[in-house]
């Protein structure tokens, strides 16, 4: 058989396998690819936020500072890291998901010379393997904190 009608023949079974991709793509979904609607969690705080948003088996949780009985915990980065992170942790239990759901972080820090200090808490209270994180230096948080933690959790 020659290189052309090798190719000829090809050509054929391209088309039809390019078709169906076609068509496949513009298929209705069934129900076990539907999207899932956003469920807004937590929302009755005096702040125009939800707590958590869970959207399929995905929880994006809001931004957390180190607040303990309605205050900020006094102490530095360490105290407020640790706080921050058990607020997390407390509200991931609330919505029946665990630290080792996390898959990303993004840390805010107002002094990024506690960077060093605020990682060592952060893995003292996570494990491996650690979700994927951002951190900035920023100006200001919340209620003067010294950092805020959002994170977002799968199952």
């Amino acid at each position: 058989m020659s290189k052309l009608s090798t190719y000829l023949s090809i050509v054929p079974l391209v088309a039809m396998c390019s078709l169906g991709l076609a068509v496949g793509a513009n298929a209705s979904p069934t129900a076990a690819s539907a999207k899932s609607s956003p469920t807004f969690l937590g929302d009755s705080n005096p702040y125009p936020f939800s707590e958590a948003v869970r959207v399929g088996n995905t929880l994006y949780m809001s931004g957390q500072i180190g607040i303990k009985d309605g205050k900020l915990v006094k102490g530095g980065i360490d105290t407020e890291t640790k706080q921050t992170l058990d607020n997390i942790h407390s509200t991931l239990l609330k919505y029946g998901y665990r630290k080792s759901d996390i898959v990303k972080c993004m840390a805010m820090l107002t002094d990024m010379d506690d960077f060093d200090d605020f990682n060592k808490v952060y893995k003292a209270e996570l494990s491996r393997p650690y979700p994927a994180r951002s951190a900035f230096g920023v100006s200001e948080l919340a209620a003067g904190a010294s950092v805020e933690i959002e994170c977002i959790a799968a199952k």
